[in-house]
């Protein structure tokens, strides 16, 4: 029997229906799941009841955890009838239950049971699952019939530290993938009709063979006018052989080859040999003993497996994996040889002929290794056995990820000692939460100068992140700040958050009176914006000290000392910003509970990239070792390392669930430094594709110029040949995002200034970081924030000018309209202006017509452009980005380090032309200033001859609009801004000279 409970803690209630008449109501909560009912106490005359009760329902069948339904009925009891009547319930289904750990506090609005029900506030609950042997679920509640006055208990059993949950549960409540490892499933052979239903736990490479050679790519202009680009730098549509036939404008033209699931990729046939063990290996030193390692040898490929010392029955377990387009022979030799100082000693081989290779299909299981007696190289037997197993497959196959690979070595080479920094690899971001720091106040404080009132502060620090708040003098040794500290956090929880209380006692000196040390796992967690407890810390002398009142903090209770009060949660209603809002992959906050179901799949492959710029010279010519990395939501994927190819082939599939469809998918492609001892990956291009972008069902292959931008100018770095697919599973939920909020409540409830929010993301980017720089292989600190954006901040006197022209850009309709309707008015076309002279009257005369005109001539316009809709995702653009434009000196201002590190003359006159730059702005902000103040100064009675005409107009002009009707006022007003010109003056009109003469604050101005 399953050892699987929910747990249901129930907190309290807020804001209740008063139902005894009295004002008040006596509310108890029934609980009802899978045919189990408990109750709690009843708290008498309370309409905010707190019971903090815990309750556990055993789980009859956890493979239909998801389609059961817990439900929490509030009731108020009368003791005078023994009845009770109901004040609100709520619903919870089995997709929202996560485990103890990411469980945190919920504040549920009741619902009615029928329309008829008169029901307010809300019910507190923490809802989780675990399956710790030693709770025990809770006693049954008593018949329904039977009194209310014997109410039955919770079994209050002690908290779960970690739940350990079966892998289907786990699977089913939580979107984190448990393996950071990616295996390779089975390409089934059915024919493909619709999007797989079912994402796989992990990522898959899918493949088909690539016929022949591709047809001829056809260039796709994003921009019309003047944001095109030249022809080298866009987009290209490409129409290669792909699952079971080529892909032409997005349709999948069928092939006679049996279609696959993962079908975004190119097929690729590798030869695989897995060495197990060997044993009796005859000695070879003179000592008697041996030195073993194996060499498997294809051609002019080699690869070795490490060497064993003083070992006869070594155990190896590798693979190696060699390109079939790269053999170069027919048989395959695999040596055993004794590792020596000078000269390696031959041991024996065994030899396969390549015809005689059995080839290995999925879902086939693994082939059985065999042992093979060693043999001379005159193929006479000797001495030792050698345990092998060699087939050919694909990339689908599970050994391909582990596995040596001859199209990432070079013919020449053995394996690198770096063979780990090679291989491709699924990686996720940790789950960031905000850390909320409230320090309160602080007690009976102790200084070592009693002449002087302490000016104190307190000083927070959370690894390597350090905030304070403001000084305070404390006269009465019990100083008060109330000011809130943010702070980001990872988990697994593994730094303290340590507290001092420093007085500054001179400048730049600062003595601490106190510490305090809380571990991150003691912080309580919440979702919403509930009120914190607050709680008192002891100060101690020095951090060790402070670790060991945290140990023993029980037993010190009552011990006198300084102490601090701290208000301290995290923040799970928060989503932690890692990456630009406008490039941002994933929007949801970071509770679980909080999560909604996914709205569709997103496919990539990433098939080759081509004509890619050298990066490092090798044996006197250029060439790259790269890598792909993709980034969307907390999965980071990287393809493996291509070493000494300008044109390489990856052909790895990935796949993602899709929460929101204005979310980014960002893919980049790097050099890797670990081979040729560099000290950087260095940055060769990316591409940025918005999932809101992309139709469903469609096959979009292009290929991607990668695009970088250099010191010396934009440069064109190669191309990225990508297939990507979005298979939308809930239309309506899809459709339904477009009208919530985009980021989590909590942003709108609570928001974070600019300034918060920048130094959060920056401290969010560098624990990612950290945390995935200790993966193997390593994501690098430069490859994550490339692929974050993380200096998108800073100034960069190309990027205002590109913002100035889209601004420019966006109002350009609006003066086009203008410009149009200044022609109409100095009658230039006499056609058109009768023609708008006439449409003018009629929307005077009905004016109910003027909301519906404008509503049907959009709906037209969008109809009309629906012919020339986009029907390729936006690439990076020279001509937007201002790239193609910008001189030398600008593009060195933006590679400049900060702080600057370039010579005093250069930065001197960056700062004069950023000095007229902001002169001309500021001139700008002044006039529209003065334009304001001038329409206050119509009724300010500054300029009192001014006023007074004013007042006059209006006295005039309200008793005109009185008893002339609105209609014959519209026509004539109308008929007068588009008069003809000859009865036009050149000079301005009455109106805006008087406006121009009214007073403004410019006078006033220093």
């Amino acid at each position: 029997m399953s050892n699987l409970k929910l747990g249901v803690e129930v907190v309290g209630a807020h804001d209740l229906v008063p139902k005894d008449g009295q004002g008040s109501s006596s509310a108890f909560v029934e609980l009802h799941f899978d045919h189990q009912r408990f109750r709690t106490t009843t708290k008498e005359k309370d309409l905010n009841p707190v019971w903090n009760e815990s309750f556990y329902f055993n789980i009859s069948d956890p493979n239909n955890l998801s389609n059961l339904t817990l439900e929490a009925c509030v009731y108020n009891h009368s003791k005078n009838n023994n009845s009770k009547s109901f004040l609100g319930k709520v619903c919870l289904t089995g997709t929202s239950f996560v485990p103890y750990s990411d469980a945190v506090v919920l504040h549920y609005p009741l619902e009615k049971r029928h329309f008829l029900s008169r029901v307010k506030g809300e019910l507190g609950l923490k809802v989780f699952v675990t399956d710790d042997p030693s709770i025990k679920s809770s006693n049954p509640l008593p018949p329904i019939d039977t009194s209310l006055n014997t109410d039955s208990y919770p079994n209050h059993g002690h908290q779960p530290q970690q739940s350990k949950l079966p892998n289907f549960v786990s699977n089913l409540l939580s979107n984190e993938k448990s393996e950071t490892r990616h295996r390779f499933r089975s390409i089934p052979a059915e024919k493909k009709s619709a999007p797989p239903p079912v994402i796989q736990p992990t990522p898959n490479y899918g493949m088909q063979e690539m016929k022949a050679e591709s047809q001829a790519s056809k260039v796709v202009r994003m921009f019309s006018g003047p944001s095109s680009q030249p022809v080298d730098y866009s987009l290209k549509e490409t129409s290669p052989f792909l699952g079971g036939g080529q892909i032409i404008g997005g349709r999948v033209i069928p092939g006679n080859r049996p279609t696959s699931t993962y079908d975004l990729v190119e097929k690729m046939q590798y030869l695989f040999i897995r060495v197990v063990k060997a044993r009796d290996l005859p000695a070879k030193d003179v000592t008697g003993s041996l030195d073993p390692y194996v060499e498997v040898k294809m051609g002019n490929y080699k690869g070795k497996t490490k060497h064993f010392e003083k070992k006869q029955n070594p155990e190896w377990n590798e693979v190696f994996a060699f390109a079939k387009d790269n053999l170069q022979s027919s048989v395959l030799e695999v040596l055993v040889k004794d590792k020596d100082v000078l000269i390696d000693d031959f041991v024996g081989l065994v030899r396969f002929d390549l015809h005689e290779v059995p080839t290995r299909v999925p879902p086939d299981s693994p082939l059985a290794p065999e042992w093979y007696r060693l043999a001379d190289k005159d193929g006479d037997k000797k001495k030792g056995e050698l345990m092998l197993a060699v087939w050919l497959g694909t990339q689908a196959d599970e050994a391909f990820p582990d596995a040596w690979h001859s199209d990432a070595i070079g013919p020449t080479e053995n394996a690198p000692a770096s063979i780990s920094h090679i291989r491709s690899k699924v990686y996720h971001s940790p789950r960031l939460w905000y850390l909320r720091v409230n320090a309160v106040e602080a007690q009976d404080l102790v200084v070592s100068d009693k002449s002087r009132f302490p000016d104190v502060y307190v000083k927070v620090q959370c690894g390597n992140q350090i905030l304070r708040t403001k000084p305070v003098q404390a006269r009465t040794l019990n100083p008060m700040w109330n000011e809130d500290l943010m702070f980001v956090a990872a988990e697994p929880f593994e730094e303290h958050l340590v507290v001092s209380v420093e007085d500054r006692v001179g400048p730049n000196k600062d003595e601490t009176i106190g510490k305090a040390v809380i571990h991150l796992n003691t912080i309580e967690k919440r979702a919403d914006d509930r009120k914190i407890r607050g709680r008192w810390f002891p100060l101690e002398k020095s951090t060790s000290a402070a670790l060991e009142a945290e140990v023993k903090k029980d037993k010190d209770k009552d011990k006198f000392s300084s102490r601090i009060h701290l208000q301290l949660c995290l923040d799970g209603g928060y989503h932690v910003l890692d990456e630009s809002t406008h490039y941002s992959s994933d929007l949801r906050p970071t509770a679980k509970q909080l999560w909604k179901s996914s709205i569709g799949v997103l496919e990539l492959g990433i098939l080759k990239a081509d004509g890619l710029h050298p990066m490092k010279s090798r044996d006197g010519r250029g060439t790259s070792d790269t890598y792909c990395v993709a980034k969307y939501g907390h999965k980071w994927v990287r393809t493996r390392t291509i070493i000494n190819s300008l044109n390489p082939k990856y052909n790895e599939q990935y796949t993602w669930e899709v929460f929101d469809p204005a979310t980014v998918l960002t893919i980049g492609v790097f050099d890797n430094s670990l081979i040729g001892n560099g000290n950087k990956d260095v940055k060769i291009g990316k591409v940025r594709i918005r999932i809101s972008t992309l139709e469903t069902g469609r096959v979009y292959t292009h290929s991607y110029p990668l695009l970088a931008l250099h010191p010396s100018g934009v440069k064109k770095m190669g191309e990225l040949h990508l297939a990507i697919r979005f298979s939308c599973t809930s239309l309506p939920n899809m459709m339904f995002k477009y009208s919530r909020p985009l980021l989590p409540k909590m942003h709108y409830i609570r928001p974070l200034s600019v300034m918060q929010q920048e130094m959060l993301r920056h401290q969010a980017v560098n624990i990612v970081a950290a945390r995935l720089s200790r993966a193997e292989p390593s994501l690098r600190k430069e490859v994550v924030e490339y692929m974050s954006d993380a200096d998108s901040h800073l100034w960069s006197m190309r990027r205002s000018k590109a913002n100035f022209f889209r601004l420019m850009s966006v109002f350009s309709g609006m003066f086009s309209v203008g410009k149009w309707f200044g022609e109409v008015c100095t009658w230039k076309n006499p056609v058109t202006t009768m023609l708008v002279h006439a449409l003018f009257v009629m929307l005077v005369c009905f004016p109910e017509l003027i909301l519906p005109t404008v509503f049907l001539y959009m709906f037209l316009i969008g109809l009309w452009n629906f012919r020339y809709r986009p029907r390729y995702p936006p690439h990076m653009n020279t001509r937007i980005s201002y790239a193609d434009a910008v001189n030398a000196d600008e593009l060195d201002e933006e590679f400049d380090t900060f702080p600057t590190s370039r010579g005093s003359d250069i930065v001197r006159m960056r700062y004069d032309r950023l000095r007229s730059v902001a002169g001309r702005i500021q001139t700008v902000v002044g006039d529209i200033a003065t334009q304001g103040e001038r329409f206050q100064a119509l009724l300010s009675w500054r300029d009192s001859r001014a006023t007074t005409i004013f007042i006059t107009f209006c006295l005039v002009a309200a008793v005109m609009l009185y008893v002339t009707p609105f209609q014959v006022l519209a026509l004539l007003a109308g008929f007068y801004v588009m008069r003809h010109p000859r009865f036009r003056r050149k000079t301005p009109s009455m109106p805006l000279n008087f406006f121009r003469r009214l007073p403004s604050r410019a006078d006033s101005m220093l």
